[in-house]
């Protein structure tokens, strides 16, 4: 397993501690986090502050790696993303798309179905 590989496992398991400084901090100082139904943030506190908003009511969260790959600089996580708040759950199919850069997350966009989300959390 490359050190990239394994900083995008690392940092998908770090979800289950819900801490945004946590997660934040696999980032590099300019890192962008682009969740695809919002508008893309930069920068390590930014990331933070947004992680931090909409993971806020989360209660539980954990995240199951279906493929992992890698090309250079670039690792692409396919994954289901099953995830609590309160009394509603969430199973939710994701692809994430990282650049590493110096062993921290440059860039991460993550595609999915926002109305699937949204069904299950309303």
């Amino acid at each position: 397993m490359s050190r990239n590989t394994e900083l995008i496992e690392n940092f998908c398991k770090a979800w289950s501690r819900l801490d945004p400084s946590e997660l934040a901090d696999y980032f590099t100082e300019d890192g962008i986090y682009h969740n695809m139904p919002a508008g893309p943030v930069q920068g390590r506190d930014q990331v933070e502050e947004f992680i931090r908003g909409f993971a806020g009511g989360w209660t539980r969260t954990d995240w199951e790696i279906l493929n992992l790959a890698e090309t250079g600089d670039v690792v692409i996580a396919e994954r289901i993303d099953r995830t609590e708040a309160g009394d509603k759950t969430v199973d939710l199919p994701c692809t994430g798309v990282f650049t590493i850069r110096e062993g921290k997350i440059a860039s991460w966009r993550d595609y999915f179905d926002l109305g699937t989300y949204a069904r299950a959390m309303s």
